[in-house]
């Protein structure tokens, strides 16, 4: 085998074997793709507020996704274990609706819950981003 093909089997092997990239957000949420539609938003400690997962929910949006203000982000799961990290406490969105096609969509939104179909703008979810860092 050649020296350019060696390499590339080596880098191929090293992108294989790399851990996901995460985004760290504001408060510290750890932010990575679950799959090509959902993203999981990892608390930084169990104790973390419903409106830390809007805010990193709306950093990735942007940063990550290219979303406008005006799209809109949807919680996919609620509180649950982490399936990136293996962390206690992480929930999943995304930008596509039609992937709750079989959950109702919630037209009365309270930060605290993350229930399944909850949503709003990325604008909205990203004032969540002004609030203090909890002190604990």
């Amino acid at each position: 085998m050649n020296t350019f093909k060696t390499a590339m089997l080596s880098c191929l092997l090293v992108a294989a074997v790399s851990p996901v990239q995460a985004l760290t957000g504001r408060f510290g949420a750890q932010i990575r793709q679950v799959d090509e539609n959902v993203f999981e938003v990892v608390g930084q400690n169990s104790a973390a507020s419903g409106w830390e997962y809007w805010c990193g929910a709306a950093e990735y949006a942007r940063r990550e996704l290219n979303a406008g203000w005006k799209d809109r982000i949807y919680v996919v799961r609620g509180r649950g274990r982490s399936v990136t990290t293996n962390r206690r406490s992480a929930v999943h969105f995304t930008l596509n609706p039609d992937i709750l096609a079989s959950e109702p969509v919630s037209s009365f939104l309270i930060l605290k819950s993350l229930q399944v179909g909850d949503n709003m703008s990325v604008q909205r979810a990203n004032t969540e981003c002004q609030r203090p860092p909890a002190r604990l």
